[in-house]
């Protein structure tokens, strides 16, 4: 099973590209926060850094391989994703609201899978009554993040797991 690791400041407004390491030290790839203009940057660290939130994933050659960010439409908050690979869209929305810690679903064309966001421990990513991926942020002086992505996993590109959990774990809403 491939796992991956990468750091993150604790403050939440700090937004450096950070590398995502597999195991054996390999680089797999990087990501960021990204604004589209200086007005939505000023705007985000007036709302807490919690509006405008868009995370780009990168190969290894810059190039943008995958995108996830927060979208707000009449009251309802979602998350878009699209890898451009693929050419793939996702949504990802919250489930079970009146929970105090959500389940989020992710919608894709032929995908459904959901994720038990836990707090504390590691948060599951299950297809089909399966877990195939989990990631957990462990604080230690920044937050250590790993991510484990499991063999029968129809998704087996961390930048689809490490985008999403950046936005809807790392930040939320």
């Amino acid at each position: 099973m491939p796992i991956y690791h990468y750091t993150q400041p604790l403050e939440i407004e700090i937004t450096p590209k950070t590398t995502v390491y597999k195991e054996d030290g390999k680089e797999i790839c990087t990501f960021q926060r990204y604004y589209s203009n200086k007005l939505k940057r000023f705007l985000d660290r007036a709302m807490e850094y919690r509006y405008f939130l868009r995370y780009d994933i990168y190969d290894l050659n810059d190039q943008v391989i995958f995108t996830c960010k927060k979208v707000s439409k009449k009251g309802r908050v979602f998350f878009q994703a699209f890898d451009y690979e693929t050419k793939e869209h996702f949504t990802i929305t919250y489930d079970k609201w009146k929970e105090l810690v959500a389940d989020l679903l992710i919608l894709g064309k032929d995908l459904n899978i959901v994720i038990e966001k836990e707090l504390e421990d590691w948060t599951s990513y299950v297809w089909e009554g399966r877990e195939i991926a989990r990631w957990r942020a462990r604080v230690e002086g920044e937050f250590l993040i790993e991510l484990e992505i499991h063999e029968e996993s129809p998704i087996q590109n961390p930048a689809f797991f490490v985008a999403i959990s950046q936005c809807a774990l790392y930040i939320g809403s």
